[in-house]
């Protein structure tokens, strides 16, 4: 192969790489464990910090809806925060159509609660929330993702072969997306969960080795059951507690936000095990 045509990463073969179909899918069947597990600890998550009506959003994955992400919505909106979903029907991974809307409605909040919004995002909402605070900081107080691929896009997911089916050339896409981290990271604090046991999207893929202010937290589950996972509401409803960055006085009713259009939205970042991932959530 010569040099500079391949992967920018060679990833063994682990995650949605390792397994026929069928097996991915008996492990990812796990999930429905979540379910009671979440119900367990309900006491244990009801008493984490208040929300005091800060805005949040929490954006879907792939194929899905704003239904997928209701539990957890609802979860924090017991919390105290004022919690909204996407609103645009399936993602279906069109970063280039939903862009201006999802900055419009992330504009809107910070104008009406004058200060800045907290994105939350499953799988490949976590990359929406990314490339909105990529454009937009001054608008977002924090990223959340959990099970996101800032690697290669979707070349190390169980979809990777929908692209290219699409002419999609992962390997040139890959590049691009780990240029553009290089060349704009994402400034504001970001948290990244991933688990080892994903069998959608590869754990390697969801580190991210470029942002300046990201921490990773690993804990135990399925990518199906992340959304109903009781470690991944504790740790988002703790780092949603978390002080923002940006004061009150920078977002008011009045202040001049406009979208950027010179800038194509990209998504993603670069691989290797983050050495400093958090376990606080393993368990």
């Amino acid at each position: 192969m010569p040099e500079g045509s391949g992967p920018l990463i060679e990833l063994p073969l682990q995650g949605p790489q390792r397994g026929s179909i069928p097996v991915r899918v008996l492990n990812e069947s796990r999930a429905i464990l979540e379910l009671p597990r979440l119900a367990f600890r309900s006491s244990e998550l009801a008493r984490r910090p208040r929300g005091g009506g800060r805005p949040v959003v929490v954006y879907p994955g792939y194929g899905t809806t704003d239904a997928s992400t209701a539990p957890l919505r609802a979860y924090l909106r017991g919390l105290g925060y004022d919690v909204h979903g996407w609103n645009l029907g399936r993602n279906r991974g069109d970063m280039h159509a939903v862009i201006t809307p999802v900055l419009d409605q992330v504009r809107a909040l910070a104008r009406r609660h004058e200060q800045p919004v907290a994105l939350v995002g499953w799988s490949l909402g976590g990359v929406i929330a990314r490339e909105a605070a990529r454009e937009h900081p001054e608008l977002v107080a924090r990223v959340i993702t959990f099970g996101t691929p800032v690697v290669g896009g979707p070349k190390y997911t169980a979809v990777a072969g929908i692209y290219r089916e699409q002419g999609v050339d992962l390997d040139t896409l890959e590049r691009e997306i780990a240029a553009l981290e290089a060349e704009r990271p994402i400034q504001v604090p970001i948290t990244a969960i991933y688990s080892a046991a994903d069998r959608v999207v590869a754990w390697q893929a969801c580190l991210d080795t470029t942002s300046p202010r990201v921490e990773h937290v690993e804990l135990r589950g399925t990518h199906t059951g992340l959304g109903f996972n009781p470690d991944v509401y504790r740790v988002v409803a703790d780092r949603l507690a978390e002080p923002s960055p940006v004061t009150n006085t920078e977002l008011t009713p009045s202040t001049e936000l406009t979208p950027s259009t010179e800038r194509t939205p990209g998504a993603l970042a670069s691989d290797n095990r983050h050495p400093a991932a958090s376990s606080d959530a393993k368990g």
